[in-house]
C-alpha cells in the first residue's frame, strides 16, 4: 500500500481505523469517556474555551454532523491507488 503525498497515507489511515475499531470492541469507551470528564469547573471552563477557539477557526461545518468513516464508499478510500 503506497503513500499519497499531500492527502495522507493509506497505511497510517488503515492503522488508525483498525486501532479505533479495536478500542470500540474492547468495551473501554465508557470508562475512557468518564476519565476524560473535567475534574473541576476551571478545567470545564478551559475545555469550553478551547472548543470555542477551535470552532472560531472552522469553516462552519460541525464535525459531529459528518457520516462515520465506516459509511464512506470504498471507492473513496481507494482513490489514487
Amino acid at each position: 500500500m503506497g503513500k499519497v503525498q499531500g492527502e495522507g497515507d493509506y497505511q497510517s489511515a488503515k492503522k488508525f481505523d483498525d486501532d479505533e475499531a479495536a478500542f470500540v470492541r474492547s468495551g473501554r469507551v465508557d470508562q475512557a469517556a468518564r476519565e476524560a470528564e473535567p475534574k473541576s469547573q476551571a478545567e470545564a471552563d478551559e475545555m469550553k474555551k478551547a472548543e470555542q477557539a477551535g470552532k472560531s477557526r472552522s469553516r462552519g461545518e460541525d464535525a459531529s454532523s459528518r457520516k462515520p468513516a465506516s459509511s464512506v464508499d470504498s471507492k473513496t478510500r481507494t482513490r489514487g491507488k
